[in-house]
């Protein structure tokens, strides 16, 4: 008997592994930061935890490629020694250690030409750049005060401390600590107000990343509060359609000569509220009354009286209505045109509430007038549905006693033929 030798082969997929385990190792070796960072660091906030999830570190940067000096030397007094070693920034470096990167065009339009590179020149002009650049004041913030440092992440990712519902709490982090605060003589009690406002409800609570936080009205890497002559343009930017009737407004000129803030004068910064119909008019809890008088020359608390009416007369209409529709479709009638043409009067409220920013009486009337017939039609609508209801049900009623009297004389009349 002849025995033949089987000839051994390996497969090409324990040849594929063995290749990823070899090039794993020498990565890893490679890195001898993040090697020796992961041994003796426990805690949960260490560089070495929060690396892995780091954009950069994504993009395949490593330590080395901001810290500087040599990843491949195990000895830390080595890696010291080495020419390129640039260590932990000091607080007044940090924003042109960044720069180093995201100001060079050249340099972000491999990794992410979407990123704008004027970063650091609009932070200079910021009131953080100017304290932290201009006078080393080192409490202020800089890059890494809001974007985190070794888990960076994109603000479009909702772990990231820049996505639009965290970012009143990163700022919250300085500007709401009274202790941390003290020396800069501003308020601690934004976030609060925000939190409360109709912003924050809808940014903070309804999760509607539409509504705005801090950036949205100081800025992002320019962040300066919006002056008493800016607000309107800063509000402006959503609410363009209020912004265009206050400019043409008696208020604007006014406003402007007074050095008021003006959406802030009656709609405060923070604490921005829902507008209630009181707040126009001539009650004591109106806005109005708060600068005008019936004797003080002018027109404005009368026309003020005028639009509130025409306000209130307009939501009064919307609110009947729609009871009565509601009546209408709890007894079984088709009220779908009805409620389309509710949403037409809701329609009519919000371009009344915008008139208002005119201030001018005869704008609004006619502005709420389409809204006011439309409501008031809808409601006659939904009576008619309703009285052809109970016209079908009492119809239904007799109809159903004839017929039951004819049963009945029927059934007389077949007992007699019987008989």
């Amino acid at each position: 008997m002849v025995f033949v030798k089987k000839k051994t082969t390996v497969p090409v997929s324990a040849l594929y592994m063995f290749a990823v385990w070899c090039l794993i190792s020498m990565t890893a070796h490679a890195d001898a930061c993040l090697e020796c960072h992961s041994e003796w660091e426990d805690n949960d906030r260490a560089p070495s935890k929060l690396i892995s999830t780091d954009v950069h570190f994504k993009a395949g940067l490593g330590c080395a490629d901001c810290h500087g000096g040599d990843p491949t030397l195990e000895d830390m007094d080595d890696v010291r020694q080495h020419k390129n070693y640039l260590g932990v920034p000091e607080p007044e470096e940090i924003p042109l250690f960044c720069a180093g990167c995201h100001s060079n065009p050249a340099y972000m339009i491999k990794h992410n030409p979407s990123l704008s590179t004027d970063q650091f020149d609009k932070y200079k002009t910021s009131v953080h750049g100017k304290l932290l650049l201009g006078k080393g004041d080192t409490k202020a913030a800089n890059c890494v005060s809001c974007h985190s440092v070794h888990d960076i992440a994109s603000p479009r990712i909702p772990t990231s401390t820049v996505y639009a519902v965290n970012i009143p709490t990163t700022c919250a982090e300085c500007h709401g600590d009274a202790g941390y605060m003290a020396e800069y003589k501003i308020p601690t009690d934004q976030y609060e107000k925000f939190a409360g406002s109709v912003h924050g409800i809808a940014l903070l609570e309804r999760n509607d990343l539409g509504a705005p936080a801090c950036n949205d009205c100081h800025g992002n890497h320019g962040a300066i509060p919006p002056g008493v002559t800016s607000i309107s343009a800063v509000c402006g930017l959503c609410h363009s359609l209020i912004a265009d009737e206050f400019s043409r407004s008696p208020h604007k000129k006014a406003f402007d000569d007074l050095g008021y803030p003006e959406c802030e004068g009656c709609h405060s910064n923070h604490l921005v509220q829902k507008p209630q119909h009181y707040w126009m008019g001539t009650s004591d809890s109106s806005i109005c009354v708060n600068c005008h008088a019936f004797d003080d020359g002018t027109i404005a608390l009368t026309s003020a009286e005028t639009m509130h009416k025409s306000l209130v007369d307009l939501h009064d209409a919307y609110t009947r209505a729609e009871s009565r529709t509601n009546d209408g479709e709890l007894k079984g009638m088709m009220v779908t045109d009805l409620r389309f043409k509710l949403k037409e009067v809701k329609q009519f409220i919000i371009k009344t509430g915008t008139a208002i920013h005119s201030f001018n009486d005869s704008v609004v009337v006619k502005t709420a007038e389409p809204g006011l017939q439309l409501a008031n039609k809808v409601y006659e609508s939904a009576a008619a549905k309703i009285d052809e209801y109970y016209y079908r049900r009492y119809g239904l009623g007799i109809a159903s006693l004839i017929i039951t009297m004819l049963a009945v004389l029927l059934y007389f009349k077949i007992k007699s033929i019987e008989k």
